[in-house]
């Protein structure tokens, strides 16, 4: 078992993972009230939601790959355009007003570890955009010879251990994160190369799939 293009996936990947956003803001938010422990046990929340995201974007592609191998070329370049449409917002956010992630200042508070990982996960699992993207994002890099499920979840696991790298990082210096993503130059700076990262990468996967 093997992902296809397993360069491109990991480049990819580990770039929108260091891309500021909701996953980001609840980390440093939760930091801010308990400390690091509170936005470490929160970031593996996030992380262990990013498995069932995975496990149900198998079960799309298994299903898909049981009608035909046309369906699921058709399913890649529909991703393929859904990750070059990602990228071209990133720019068009960008050219309009680039701003940094509003973060909530908070008194410091005991620390609750089942609070924590609860409010990780649940802000994960319930946000359609990571499911779009997971089921948009994946399909790029499976190889039909191999499970679906097996494929899918080692990306996932990837996913994981760079987030929780990410995340808890943050997490332990919080002050420097807090102005970094105030800073409206390197706000503009990680949008636009998520951007055209994305777009590069769409039109390549797309490429290939033509070829």
């Amino acid at each position: 078992m093997y992902i296809q293009n397993f360069e491109a996936f990991l480049i990819a990947i580990t770039i929108l993972t260091l891309t500021p956003g909701l996953d980001t803001a609840l980390v440093i938010r939760n930091t801010s009230r308990a400390g690091m422990a509170d936005g470490c046990i929160t970031s593996l929340g996030i992380c262990i939601g990013l498995f069932v995201h995975a496990t149900f974007s198998a079960i799309g592609i298994s299903a898909i790959l049981t009608q035909s191998a046309e369906l699921f070329q058709v399913m890649k370049m529909i991703g393929a355009a859904y990750l070059i449409w990602l990228g071209l917002s990133s720019l068009r956010t960008l050219m309009k007003s680039p701003s940094g992630i509003d973060i909530v200042t908070l008194q410091h508070t005991q620390l609750n570890p089942r609070r924590s990982l609860r409010e990780g996960f649940l802000s994960n699992v319930l946000n359609p955009k990571t499911a779009v993207f997971y089921l948009a994002f994946l399909p790029q890099f499976i190889n039909p010879e191999y499970s679906p499920l097996l494929q899918s979840l080692l990306m996932a696991a990837i996913h994981f251990v760079i987030a929780m790298l990410w995340q808890c990082g943050l997490a332990g210096t919080l002050s420097s994160a807090k102005n970094l993503l105030k800073n409206s130059a390197f706000m503009r700076w990680m949008e636009g190369t998520t951007g055209v990262v994305l777009v590069g990468l769409g039109f390549k996967l797309m490429t290939d799939d033509i070829e």
